[in-house]
């Protein structure tokens, strides 16, 4: 059972929701964003990265083909893409164990592929595909803030 979820009625919608994830996000840790191509994954980062004041959303692309994006303060957020990486070597490659130990917020598209090499106190958030251009977002993790706490 997630955490929390969302069920914006459009793929615009997510900036909702991400202005709801920024305030439950901590500002060091792993996100592994899963979802079929096309799903939202990218648009919910950009929307994210604008959210938490790093930069306007429409200086957020996707990774694909760079693997990696950097983006700068009042949080560190390394936006990352698995999609076309195929073998374990790959993964080790991009020198991901220091990102993963740096002081950001590291959001990684595709990491199911690579899920055990991940940090086991991640956060996992979901999207699928609901009715018409609807989305489900539901996001689990340990790491969560509550609505509650300050």
């Amino acid at each position: 059972m997630p955490d929390y979820a969302w069920s914006p009625a459009n793929l615009e919608a997510t900036t909702e929701v991400a202005r709801e994830l920024a305030d439950l996000l901590p500002s060091r840790g792993v996100v592994q964003l899963t979802g079929n191509l096309g799903a939202g994954k990218t648009t919910l980062v950009a929307a994210l990265v604008e959210a938490l004041g790093v930069a306007p959303s429409t200086d957020v692309s996707s990774p694909t083909f760079t693997l990696i994006h950097e983006y700068g303060e009042p949080v560190r957020i390394y936006h990352i893409d698995l999609y076309r990486l195929d073998e374990p070597s790959q993964f080790y490659t991009l020198g991901l164990e220091d990102i993963f130990e740096a002081n950001a917020l590291v959001l990684i598209e595709w990491g199911e592929k690579f899920a055990r090499f991940l940090p086991p106190d991640r956060i996992i958030i979901s999207i699928t595909y609901g009715e018409g251009d609807q989305r489900h977002i539901t996001a689990t993790g340990a790491r969560l803030l509550s609505r509650t706490e300050p």
